[in-house]
């Protein structure tokens, strides 16, 4: 039987705040989508001061390929910020979904 290296991934859970022309260009949706194929967890929601705040949980790679994404979003949004806070990987999320 040959010898199988055994390769552990890092899980991670990140909070998104992202500021600039984010709401009403479908950043939300598309995001979403990004979320499901990358095996992303947690949600998204529109905040009342005109940005968009995400929590991520899942593998490391695949949470910075949502934060590259996130950095130029759709094809109308413009990307002004990003803060990124590191917050404590709980496993809290069975999907990704879309809060109102």
């Amino acid at each position: 039987m040959p010898f199988r290296k055994l390769i552990l991934m890092s899980k991670q859970r990140i909070r998104l705040f992202v500021t600039g022309k984010v709401q009403g260009v479908f950043f939300r949706q598309t995001l979403k989508v990004m979320a499901k194929k990358n095996n992303i967890f947690g949600w998204v929601k529109n905040l009342k001061d005109g940005r968009v705040e995400a929590v991520l949980e899942g593998d490391e790679d695949e949470i910075n390929i949502l934060v590259e994404w996130a950095h130029k979003g759709p094809a109308n949004a413009r990307v002004e910020k990003i803060d990124i806070h590191n917050e404590k990987f709980i496993n809290e999320f069975s999907a990704f979904d879309v809060l109102y």
